[in-house]
């Protein structure tokens, strides 16, 4: 049965039903949020005039939960205006307007009663066939059915969401024993697809398979870092990027998500597993249960296990909970010599293994930490999953750990490992003890560029399943390089494409990067189809190397700075004018240099979580890299001739001049850097694949290289005059520096085609020298090297 998706319902307007109803909408459906009628007016709303049957008083849940997911940062939505997709009402009064609906999400307070009297109604009102899901995170699923009809428990099953839906990947989803196959499947898809979701299908167990494992790891945490006599910023310093965590960590996660909430999760457990041998590890410890009654509950009061104040000079302070007096404290320098010895490994296999082979505390906490988890789990399986490959998507997906609790086992060894844990009493599943003793060495293996999971039922290595959805490096690492220097690889990913990756640190590019680039259109010209331009890292590309770009200006070498740049127009110029069809998959922080090597690609796959932008600005420079040329450009293209051009040359000139940074690729569809005939990705593990495919489409397609432009418009004197004028407004407005005020007049005498006294048509080779002229005068300035410095040392530009 083939399913289409265009209305959803989401019943429970808080954090989290607003939140689930604004991605939907991010993803093309139309949603009605509901939730239940205010039991009084307020004074606020006597004062607006409001009556009981007043709709804004009426609705005022649910419009206060959607306008509180516009506002909310990290942003919920795509774009601001996708909000309009929600449409708000009350229980009572717009009920039965669900039966337009195809999904229908419940997202009310986690109450078995409520819940079950809640799907009453919306089985009375629901059209025969549509699915019903409920968001509950622990509540088992199969207890909110009874009393209902058969159709409504076919098309009924957990859909458990992680906060924030839009960014942490996670999906569980959870059918009961009457739930139909094509249900599930369909849910397991459309999430994949359309919602960019890690989908898991979990069983109906306490808490599923995240919350279990993952608050296991963080009640556990607690527990050892006391054995240790370990301080807060210690502990989050060893649980976070040293080893693939996110830089939250574990006590900040904890502020995040709030301590009243790690309480209720923890409880839970505690009380619905009474027979699990680490019970007690979820018993909330003491110090956790007096923050939580001193209403210390993190972000949400303003303290927690970390607390902001402002300082006598105005700056502001993070302070540290010292847990033995309660006390807060100056946050503290950690410094262990293992943690020391990692600082410099990129590679997180190699530090991992740094980490627990060391000698010191923190590799004794890594250690314990790593086997505990192991051992627990290990012997969750069967219990919550039969297939150990869904432990590590679920951890992966919903904490945002680089590797899952098996993924990590195989990295640190897995014989090796089992063996320590052996030792030290923490004795892993029997199904572990037999993988080893049939001769296997690890969970996972590669064959052919795929990837086997060990299957435990069958006692043999399986494909992880749906691995044809994607195209991951790591697998093609083994066999599928065709070239590699220190910043880049060059894969062949099938089908004559081939596949270009940056690797340097933040991927920024440099002179390696750029030679790398080259060579691989040599290679590509040579007989492929064409070329994909993505990496799987977090992030595409942070831009230019600015600490050689630093050097050489410190250095007075000009002449190896105009070099630089040459060679880098060159590179996104020959990604435009390629012989064969060049797909860029950008993703992640896609800034500077690596958002001009995407405005030049036949075709830009991004991923939907682009945060993309021109902002060289920020550092007292311009796009040189043809990024200000090709915004020229294409502002230009945009007018018919005889047409007025100012306000599409102003708008490029503002994107450029401030900065701007989308933060989605659909944020930068009206910002000019994307076009309507670019593709996005929801889901990043598929990108590469539809990047692939549209590389092959366009080969398909007969492809025709394209000719150098030669006809782009420029205003001249008439219309860099105009825009002197807006940038003067802005100076005198105070909204730009009187340095920011330099930069900006360089950027518009580029796009207005440099000192030409009338509207001329000129070539792109012509609006690159200028761009490059300018990039390498502003090389020159003092400021620019201070602007340059500062970002380098905190990653903040310097306003001066």
């Amino acid at each position: 049965m083939k399913r289409s998706f265009k209305k959803a319902a989401v019943l429970g307007s808080g954090v989290m039903g607003s939140r689930i109803a604004a991605h939907l909408a991010n993803n093309g459906l139309d949603v009605l949020l509901l939730d239940i009628v205010p039991k009084q007016l307020s004074d606020e709303d006597q004062k607006k005039g409001l009556s009981e049957t007043s709709p804004a008083f009426r609705n005022k849940l649910a419009a206060s939960g959607l306008d509180q997911a516009v506002k909310s940062n990290p942003a919920a939505f795509y774009r601001a205006d996708l909000a309009t997709r929600v449409k708000t009402g009350n229980f009572e009064d717009h009920f039965a307007e669900i039966r337009e609906a195809d999904w229908i999400i419940e997202a009310v307070i986690e109450n078995l009663e409520i819940k079950k009297s809640v799907f009453e109604q919306v089985d009375k009102f629901r059209k025969p066939g549509s699915i019903v899901s409920t968001n509950t995170s622990g509540i088992p699923v199969n207890l909110m059915t009874a009393g209902r009809s058969e159709d409504f428990k076919k098309h009924f099953l957990g859909t458990h969401f992680f906060n924030p839906p839009r960014y942490l990947k996670l999906l569980e989803v959870i059918p009961t024993p009457e739930t139909d196959r094509e249900v599930v499947n369909c849910i397991l898809k459309y999430g994949d697809l359309y919602l960019g979701k890690t989908t898991v299908e979990c069983k109906d167990t306490p808490d599923f398979i995240a919350n279990r494992i993952g608050v296991f790891g963080i009640m556990n945490t607690f527990r050892v870092m006391q054995e240790l006599d370990l301080s807060i910023e210690e502990v989050d310093k060893l649980t976070g990027p040293v080893i693939g965590r996110p830089k939250s960590a574990t006590f900040r996660t904890a502020d995040i998500v709030g301590l009243d909430t790690l309480v209720m999760v923890a409880s839970h457990l505690y009380e619905a597993l009474p027979d699990d041998e680490k019970r007690d590890v979820f018993k909330v410890p003491g110090f956790l249960q007096k923050l939580v009654e001193n209403r210390w509950l993190g972000d949400k009061t303003k303290q927690g296990f970390f607390k902001k104040v402002k300082k006598e000079d105005g700056t502001s302070e993070i302070l540290a909970l010292d847990l033995k007096s309660l006390d807060y404290q100056p946050k503290k320098k950690v410094s262990f010599p293992t943690l020391d010895m990692t600082k410099p490994v990129e590679d997180l296999s190699t530090r991992l293994k740094m980490m627990y082979m060391g000698m010191d505390k923190a590799a004794s906490f890594f250690r314990i930490m790593s086997e505990e988890l192991f051992a627990y789990t290990s012997a969750r399986i069967p219990e919550i999953s039969d297939d150990l490959y869904r432990v590590d998507k679920a951890l992966k997906g919903g904490f945002g750990w680089d590797l899952g609790p098996f993924e990590l086992w195989d990295v640190l060894g897995l014989k090796r490992v089992a063996e320590s844990m052996e030792k030290n009493g923490r004795k892993p599943a029997p199904w572990v003890s037999e993988l080893l003793a049939a001769g296997n060495t690890a969970f996972y293996i590669r064959k052919e560029g795929k990837r086997y999971y060990y299957d435990i039922p069958s006692r043999s290595y399986q494909l992880v399943p749906d691995s044809e959805r994607y195209i991951l490096l790591d697998d093609l690492r083994a066999t599928k390089v065709i070239d590699k220097n220190a910043a880049a690889s060059l894969f062949d990913l099938g089908d004559g494409v081939l596949g270009l990756e940056f690797h340097s640190k933040m991927n920024a590019i440099g002179p390696d990067t750029v030679s790398f680039v080259l060579k691989a259109f040599d290679k590509m010209e040579s007989g492929w189809e064409g070329m994909v331009i993505g990496n799987q890292a977090p992030n595409f590309s942070a831009g230019a190397n600015l600490a050689l770009l630093l050097m050489a200006a410190n250095e007075g070498d000009y002449d190896e700075i105009e070099l630089m740049i040459r060679q880098f127009q060159r590179m996104t110029m020959r990604v435009r004018y390629s012989a064969q069809p060049v797909v860029v998959a950008p993703h992640g922080l896609t800034l500077g240099g690596g958002c001009e090597l995407t405005l030049h690609a036949d075709h830009v796959q991004a991923a939907a979580e682009t945060y993309i932008g021109l902002v060289e600005v920020g550092v007292g420079l311009i796009p040189a890299g043809g990024g200000t040329k090709e915004m020229t450009l294409r502002a230009m293209d945009k007018v018919a001739d005889g047409d007025v051009v100012l306000p599409n040359l102003r708008d490029a000139f503002m994107v450029m001049g401030t900065g701007k940074v989308a933060t989605s690729a659909h944020e930068a569809l009206p910002m000019g850097i994307l076009r309507s005939t670019d593709g996005i990705s929801v889901n990043k593990d598929r990108q590469i694949l539809d990047a692939k495919r549209q590389v092959l489409a366009m080969a398909a397609a007969g492809y025709q290289q394209p000719r150098e432009r030669k006809d782009i418009r420029v205003l001249g004197k008439a219309g860099l005059a105009t825009i002197k004028a807006s940038i003067y407004l802005m100076w005198m407005a105070r909204q730009i520096t009187d340095y920011d005020k330099v930069v900006a007049e360089k950027l518009a005498y580029i796009m207005c085609g440099g000192n030409l006294s009338e509207e001329t048509r000129v070539s792109e080779q012509y609006l690159l020298d200028l761009e490059r002229e300018a990039f390498v005068q502003l090389c020159g300035e003092r400021r620019t090297l201070e602007r340059i410095q500062h970002m380098l040392k905190t990653g903040k530009p310097l306003r001066n």
